[in-house]
């Protein structure tokens, strides 16, 4: 039994780790159309649907003699239902941008649906789920932080030498820099990479809150300013993919938000979150 429950874990972390891979690449072609991320954003999501549709066999003839069905059951089935309405979708209706945003959703539902694994032992696996979420929350967000300072590193260069452009000033280290258009590609995908990184560590944060019920928290400056920096990130996302905003407006807009992530960072000096 010990060794099924095991088993059933380790799948469900796979499959939560995948989930969270296949929306980078999503996030990557909604970003910038990227056909190639698509395609293995794609992959991954049927990846992802077949180990869920295992995880679920296992689970009905794993309980066959219970009368009802638990909690957990009910919202694995629902996050399985929308990853396979999101993968119809893609594939008959080229609906772009509803795919990415439904398996944020599914995403979301399958991260709070570990805490309500049932079994005799609740107590330890709620402590066991509170760990492994900690430690999701801590993952996402130490790579969404280093991510998005290598992208406002690329912002600041990509002012710095565009002000230098400008004044004509054909320094010997401005040689050495690559061109404008090199440093906004990589500016972009630190972008691509963190922003996801960022608003999937918040979800489970906010998971881990109400599984405490420390609800109050929510109001926690630490969260409030972890929740004001993903917003600033989302309206340089909409600016870059749907407004084709200049570089040098993009490139303070991407300082200006890391600026705010700063701050937040600073906050846990003022914070009873962590």
């Amino acid at each position: 039994m010990e060794a099924l429950m095991g088993t059933q874990n380790w799948l469900y972390d796979t499959i939560l780790y995948m989930y969270a891979l296949s929306l980078l690449f999503y996030f990557s072609d909604f970003m910038d159309a990227n056909r190639r991320a698509k395609r293995i954003g794609t992959g991954l999501l049927i990846f992802v649907w077949i180990l869920q549709t295992v995880f679920l066999v296992i689970r009905i003839f794993d309980h066959l003699e219970m009368t009802s069905i638990s909690t957990f059951e009910y919202w694995l089935g629902f996050s399985w239902l929308l990853v396979t309405i999101s993968l119809v979708i893609s594939r008959f209706f080229k609906i772009e941008f509803i795919v990415f945003l439904v398996n944020i959703v599914g995403f979301a539902v399958l991260a709070l649906n570990m805490y309500s694994l049932p079994g005799e032992e609740s107590r330890l696996a709620l402590s066991s789920t509170m760990r492994e979420l900690l430690f999701v929350h801590i993952s996402l967000i130490l790579c969404a932080y280093a991510a998005l300072t290598v992208g406002a590193i690329f912002a600041g260069m990509y002012l710095f030498l565009h002000q230098q452009l400008k004044d004509k000033r054909w320094s010997k280290y401005v040689r050495r820099f690559p061109s404008l258009d090199t440093i906004e590609r990589y500016s972009d995908r630190a972008i691509i990479i963190g922003v996801p990184l960022l608003a999937m560590s918040l979800s489970v944060a906010v998971t881990l809150l109400l599984i405490e019920g420390q609800t109050s928290l929510l109001l926690d400056w630490k969260v409030v300013s972890s929740f004001a920096a993903l917003v600033m990130y989302i309206i340089y996302v909409v600016q870059r993919a749907m407004l084709n905003r200049p570089g040098t407006q993009l490139a303070r807009l991407h300082v200006l938000a890391f600026f705010v992530l700063i701050l937040n960072l600073l906050s846990n000096f003022i914070s009873a979150f962590h």
